[in-house]
């Protein structure tokens, strides 16, 4: 080993010394700092903790009071929760039955879409139709108050005058012996047609116009099957029942004069309603007609009365004569037997034949009461309404009796 690098090694290793003492003295300094450092903020959080004791003293004081204070209140939060947990849980039941609901709802609404469709269907069939109307027509009658075969006929067949036979789905009675026709075969296929849910607006108002005019179409063929004339007497139309009131007022709007046509036409296009309306009233005339007839029986039934009391009365006066006659013949007999016999029979007594003494019968002084009513002294009537005409001077004598009273000693 040279003296150079023994030289280095020791200048090394006092220099790695220096090094180290170096070192260490400034560790110590930084642990020093470093402890002062913590030391700060140790005493800083202390006074922190310390700051944060006392704040969480007072709250905790002032957390019991509001406690106490809000007790109620938390009562009332809990049975509110419990209330809120029932109502939700009821909410959750009523959903579910709302669900099932509808679910219904959409059978039945698919079953009557279903049921729709077949009816519609069958309304298409001209049969069908036809008698769908005359069920709703025959109902429209008995809810006016009408009776079948006594003040309306169905279906009856009718020869016309000018060949051929008819048959009006109905015939009402009017007062006075007259009839009325009544048809209720309406056309619907344009109408049933114009109700599809998928039809564009343009193609639905063309459908309707078609039904109007199919209506107008079935104005023309009544008015020339003339049922009137079948039936005389008869008002001279026809009454074109339609079963519903959509059909006519659809009809109506497409071709405002409709009405117009079918009234020159003698036809009368009627609805439920107008026809029900019209019935009515024809009820009320019948009541009038009703009422007229029973005047009239009972103008002739007081007539009869007033000429049977008339013929009593003659009865009357000649009862009155007959007990005058009876009464003079009676006081004639009495006056005989006094005048004659009872003083013969007095004789005899005088002569001793004895036996009680016989009295006098008294004579009958009542006289039967004079008629005076005019209606009991004019019996016979020349007025066709009832007045009874005026008796003669000799019918008056004979009407009023005075019976005289015969004096005993005739």
């Amino acid at each position: 080993m040279t003296p150079t690098w023994t030289l280095t090694l020791a200048i090394a290793l006092v220099s790695a010394l220096l090094a180290g003492v170096v070192s260490a003295l400034l560790a110590r300094a930084s642990a020093t700092a470093s402890t002062r450092v913590r030391l700060a903020a140790a005493e800083t959080e202390r006074d922190v903790l310390r700051d944060r004791v006392v704040d969480l003293e007072a709250s905790v004081a002032d957390s019991a009071e509001t406690s106490a204070a809000l007790a109620p209140v938390r009562e009332a939060l809990t049975r509110v929760e419990r209330h809120v947990d029932r109502i939700d849980r009821e909410r959750v039941d009523q959903f579910a039955a709302v669900r099932e609901a509808l679910v219904r709802v959409g059978e039945s609404s698919d079953a009557v879409g279903r049921e729709a469709a077949s009816i519609a269907g069958s309304l298409r069939a001209s049969s069908v139709r036809g008698s769908w109307g005359e069920v709703q027509l025959r109902r429209v009658l008995e809810a006016s108050g009408m009776l079948h075969r006594c003040d309306f006929d169905t279906q009856v067949s009718l020869p016309h005058p000018a060949g051929g036979v008819v048959r009006p789905d109905a015939i009402v009675a009017l007062p006075g012996g007259r009839r009325c026709a009544l048809d209720a075969k309406a056309p619907m296929e344009r109408f049933l047609a114009a109700q599809a849910a998928d039809l564009p607006d343009a193609e639905r108002a063309q459908h309707l116009r078609a039904h109007a005019d199919a209506l107008a179409g079935h104005v023309k063929a009544l008015a020339g099957k003339a049922y009137w004339r079948a039936i005389e007497p008869a008002p001279e139309f026809v009454i074109a029942f339609v079963p519903s009131e959509p059909v006519l007022a659809v009809a109506l709007d497409h071709r405002p004069g409709l009405v117009e046509e079918a009234l020159d036409a003698r036809v009368v296009l009627a609805s439920p309603a107008t026809l029900h309306a019209v019935l009515r009233a024809l009820a009320f005339a019948w009541q009038q007609d009703a009422l007229a007839d029973n005047a009239r029986e009972l103008l002739a039934v007081g007539a009869e009365l007033h000429s049977r009391i008339g013929t009593l009365a003659e009865h009357t006066g000649r009862l009155g004569r007959s007990l005058r006659s009876s009464v003079e013949a009676y006081n004639k007999f009495v006056g005989t037997l006094e005048s004659r016999v009872l003083i013969t029979a007095r004789s005899m007594r005088d002569l001793g034949t004895g036996g009680d003494e016989i009295g006098s019968p008294p004579a009958v002084e009542a006289t039967p009461r004079v008629l005076t009513a005019p209606e009991l002294i004019a019996p016979e009537m020349s007025d066709p309404r009832g007045v009874a005409a005026e008796p003669s001077a000799q019918e008056q004598d004979a009407l009023r009796p005075r019976l005289e009273v015969s004096g005993a000693g005739r």
